[in-house]
C-alpha cells in the first residue's frame, strides 16, 4: 500500500532546502492528515523530495517546535493535536516580564469574552449549564482564596468558551489557562484592597449564569462586560506600585 500523499510531493530547489521542506511538509499536515496519523518515513520523505535524510530531520524537528509534530525516539514524526501551548507561553512570558501585560490581557478578554457570553447565551445546551454550575459550586465550596477557588474561576471562564459552541474560541480560551491563574492571583489581591470578598466575585460570575440560563445574550455580554471592568479595577489597584520595566539601551 503507498504511503498517504507522497505523490502530491515536489522535488526540491537547493535554494532554501529546508524552508522549502517546511513547506511542503506543512502541506501534507494541513491537507491530507489526521492528528496521531505517522508521516511517512524519513527515508521515504527525503527520496519524494530530493533531499537528504538529514534535511527532512531538521525540518520535522523546526515544525515539532511549532507544535505541528510530535517526535518520538525511533518512532515516525506523527501529527499533533491542535494545543495552545505557544499562544500561552507567549502570554505566560509576557506576563513575567512585565506585571503591567496583564491589563493588556485584559483588553485581549474583554475582546473575547463578552462575545463568548453573548453566543453562550444562544447556544449553550443542558450540560454546558451543568458544567459552569459546577465551577460556581466549586468556588463557593472552596477556602478563602484557595488554588481550588482560582481553578474554578478559571474553568468557569473555560466552560463557558465551550458553551459558545466555537472550537477556536476555546482553543484561545484555554491558551490562556496559566496567565488567567496570575491574572486572578493579582485581580483578587486588588479586589481585597478594594473592600471586596469572595462572594462578590461569585455573584459576578453567577449574574453571567443566569443570563446564559435566560438566553439573553444582551444580558450576558453586559454581565461580563461588567465582570471584566470589575477586573480591571482590581488589577489597576494592584499594581498601582509595581515599576515599569527599564528600556534596554539602544546601541548607537
Amino acid at each position: 500500500m503507498p504511503d498517504k500523499s507522497l505523490e502530491e510531493l515536489e522535488r526540491i530547489d537547493r535554494t532554501s532546502v529546508v524552508g522549502s521542506v517546511i513547506e511542503q511538509l506543512e502541506g501534507l499536515i494541513f491537507g491530507g492528515f489526521e492528528p496521531g496519523e505517522a508521516l511517512p518515513s524519513e527515508g521515504k520523505l527525503a527520496e519524494a523530495l530530493g533531499v537528504s535524510r538529514l534535511t527532512v530531520r531538521e525540518a520535522t524537528r523546526t515544525l515539532a517546535a511549532r507544535g505541528l509534530l510530535e517526535i518520538t525516539q525511533g518512532r515516525r514524526a506523527r501529527v499533533a493535536a491542535p494545543n495552545g501551548a505557544l499562544i500561552g507561553d507567549f502570554f505566560k512570558m509576557a506576563v513575567r516580564r512585565d506585571q503591567r501585560a496583564l491589563l493588556d490581557l485584559l483588553d485581549v478578554r474583554r475582546a473575547l469574552e463578552v462575545h463568548i457570553a453573548a453566543l453562550a447565551a444562544s447556544r449553550a445546551t443542558k450540560s454546558d449549564i451543568a458544567d459552569m454550575e459546577m465551577s460556581i459550586n466549586v468556588m463557593r465550596a472552596a477556602e478563602d482564596e484557595s488554588e481550588v477557588f482560582h481553578g474554578a474561576d478559571v474553568r468557569f471562564h473555560e466552560n463557558l468558551a465551550a458553551a459558545s459552541g466555537n472550537r477556536m474560541l476555546v482553543f484561545l480560551i484555554e491558551a490562556f489557562a496559566d496567565p488567567l491563574r496570575e491574572s486572578r492571583l493579582r485581580s483578587f489581591a486588588g479586589h481585597r484592597a478594594r473592600g471586596g470578598g469572595i462572594e462578590d466575585v461569585i455573584q459576578q460570575h453567577q449574574a453571567i449564569l443566569d443570563a446564559v440560563k435566560d438566553r439573553s445574550p444582551k444580558a450576558a455580554a453586559d454581565a461580563m462586560r461588567y465582570h471584566l471592568r470589575q477586573t480591571e479595577s482590581d488589577l489597576r489597584t494592584v499594581l498601582q506600585g509595581v515599576p515599569k520595566p527599564e528600556p534596554k539601551d539602544s546601541e548607537e
